[in-house]
């Protein structure tokens, strides 16, 4: 089985979330299954010295905004079509934004033009490879099932998956002549979408199937609290919406060869963490001598991951003897807020502003516990990554969080599945209820680690997950 994934992000060649570590990773575990994949992505700047080696396989002469071709190239071992179109993707800043945080104004376009390269591509193949499924990944790639069923009747079936439904792409009704969409399509029950034009409404009016991250997930979304306005039309389309967790590459997180600690270890060799935590605490200027727990945060600074919340609980960690390091960006209040805590409890608290993949698996190895105290969540990674690595996480009872984390309740406790601590109230008060939870079980160390080690026996990789979207492209080509 052949199929075109369609995504404007792939790690580790261009990434800002979890869905570039899914088209990154998913590929490769479905070869396992036989099913031969090929991603589809924009040639961004950061893409092109693969250009050097290209080969054109289709060239379009009338996509949104103009001119492209279709170039095949290989990258570690995956086969990637590159859609190059400098007028659209040739640009400085992140893939959506330009250098100083603001939308391009041509999102709808540049977008637009790697859906409908998509949807031809599978419609006509390229190089003698023919598509029998397309999986396109969030609004920057939902309009091709749109452009699949409006092509031709010929067309592979399609597959949507929601990263974040947060993210939506919505853009005034006058693009849809520019994007070559059908007039007649706009309307409640196809693309018109509160008098807008909706890349991920039409996605979900158009798949065969569509996908979410998680199973938890999957429920929420059909509700007005995580729906985001498109709780209706999911509620629509429930036959064919089904959630499949997200696994993370367990070679390249692996604590056991990781070149970023201090130390390797294992579920055997649990102190050798203390050799990163003592890492992590020269490069943000912990006290290297603190007794407590060491909790990190590797995050957008958001209000949806509940940053605002545990901004107010910083102090109560402090006092109860624990240390917090952080890594992240995002709304500047919270990055002054985190920026200035460090400040105030100076050599309590370290907050390093941006990204930086390196210091983020040191992070993992060398703290005990990971705070995710997100409002929704549709999946996460971050607390895989710290199950992997035997930091625990602490997270709020939401979408994926909810679906990977087994509180530290009594029975779990007695049975030894223990792998972290979920609660429900992200507030000041319930980060701060749950913070006693940890600090109190930090405190009897034969219990840490046995929760530490049920964490690191947890299966995290993509093999169950792809093993799901195998039998979900199988029953679609039935």
């Amino acid at each position: 089985m052949k199929v075109l994934m369609a995504a404007s992000e792939c790690a580790p060649l261009i990434k800002t979330g979890g869905l570039a570590d899914v088209v990154g990773a998913l590929p490769a575990a479905l070869s396992g299954h036989g099913i031969d994949c090929r991603i589809l992505l924009p040639a961004y700047p950061s893409l092109q010295p693969l250009l050097s080696d290209r080969r054109q396989v289709a060239q379009f002469h009338d996509l949104p905004g103009g001119f492209g071709q279709i170039v095949l190239v290989t990258f570690q071992g995956m086969d990637l079509l590159l859609l190059d179109a400098p007028q659209l993707f040739d640009r400085p800043g992140l893939p959506y934004t330009d250098p100083n945080g603001v939308d391009w104004t041509d999102n709808h376009l540049r977008f637009g033009a790697l859906a409908q390269a998509a949807a031809r591509v599978g419609l006509d193949g390229v190089d003698g490879w023919q598509p029998d499924i397309v999986h396109a990944h969030d609004w920057q790639t939902a309009l091709t099932p749109v452009y699949l069923k409006q092509l031709g009747q010929a067309a592979p079936k399609s597959v949507l998956t929601i990263h974040n439904i947060a993210f939506q792409g919505r853009f005034g009704p006058h693009v849809m002549s520019e994007l070559g969409l059908r007039g007649d399509w706009f309307h409640p029950e196809a693309l018109e979408y509160h008098g807008d034009l909706g890349f991920l409404k039409g996605g979900l009016m158009f798949a065969d199937r569509i996908t979410t991250v998680s199973p938890t997930y999957a429920h929420e979304i059909l509700t007005p609290q995580y729906g985001m306005g498109l709780e209706g039309v999911l509620q629509a389309r429930t036959g064919i919406l089904s959630g499949i967790l997200n696994g993370i590459d367990t070679g390249a997180w692996n604590p056991a060869d990781d070149p970023a600690l201090a130390r390797d270890y294992n579920a055997r060799s649990l102190g050798r963490k203390a050799e990163s935590c003592a890492k992590i605490a020269e490069r943000v200027g912990l006290d290297p001598d603190a007794k407590g727990p060491l909790f990190c945060v590797i995050s957008r600074l958001t209000e949806q991951k509940g940053l605002d919340a545990l901004a107010a609980a910083v102090p109560h960690i402090v006092e109860r003897g624990g240390q917090l390091a952080l890594l992240g960006s995002g709304d500047p209040a919270l990055e002054q807020a985190f920026v200035d805590a460090s400040h105030h409890f100076s050599g309590s608290v370290g907050a390093v502003i941006g990204y930086d993949e390196a210091f983020a698996h040191l992070l993992q190895g060398g703290s005990d516990a990971i705070l995710i105290p997100s409002r929704f969540e549709p999946c996460g990674l971050t607390q895989l990554y710290g199950l992997r690595y035997g930091t625990l996480p602490v997270v709020a009872r939401t979408g994926g969080l909810a679906d990977t984390v087994v509180d530290a309740n009594v029975a779990a406790l007695r049975a030894e599945c223990a792998t972290g601590f979920v609660f429900d109230d992200v507030s000041k008060v319930g980060i701060e209820a749950a913070l006693d939870r940890v600090f109190d079980c930090f405190d009897d160390n034969k219990k840490w680690q046995m929760m530490q080690r049920a964490a690191m026996r947890q299966s995290v990789g993509w093999e169950q997950s792809a093993l799901e979207y195998a039998e979900l492209y199988q029953s679609l080509m039935a």
